[in-house]
């Protein structure tokens, strides 16, 4: 990803920021050929509006750091219950974010993981779903901290 995809992807994360419009990336020569392409690639999709776009969780995920945690979970989970539970404290001892998605509250996210929970990330790679090796996790979390480094 190179350095105006990359401002592009970030230009979403305010919470105000869900829809972007063409025009609010106009200092960007070729922006809508960007944008065109990160539709493509699936890390947004066209907003309701005309040239508007809306980052998609993958284009979120394209952001996290390596050892950036996410489970895409739903509420009364025990499997998704256990599994933050079991990485809690690893993610405390490598410094490790956790962003928790609840899938019920968007219909793609449901519709992709809806027999899957949890469902574990760092960075932008699937690492579990439904249960946690922990032992696997341990190394991966090890990996992504030496590699960010």
């Amino acid at each position: 990803m190179d350095a105006v995809e990359r401002k592009i992807l970030a230009a979403f994360d305010p919470p105000a920021s869900r829809v972007r419009s063409l025009a609010d990336f106009a200092e960007h020569s070729g922006v809508k050929d960007c944008l065109l392409q990160l539709v493509d690639r699936g890390w947004l999709r066209h907003g309701e509006a005309p040239d508007t776009f809306v980052r998609t969780e993958d284009g979120r995920l394209q952001l996290a750091a390596p050892r950036d945690a996410t489970i895409y979970s739903r509420p009364g989970c025990h499997l998704c219950e256990e599994a933050k539970t079991q990485i809690a404290p690893l993610l405390k001892t490598f410094g490790a974010g956790l962003t928790e998605i609840n899938i019920d509250e968007d219909p793609e996210l449901r519709a992709r993981f809806d027999y899957d929970v949890p469902v574990i990330f760092l960075g932008a790679r699937k690492v579990a779903k439904h249960r946690v090796d922990i032992v696997r996790f341990r190394r991966q979390l090890r990996d992504a901290a030496s590699t960010s480094e």
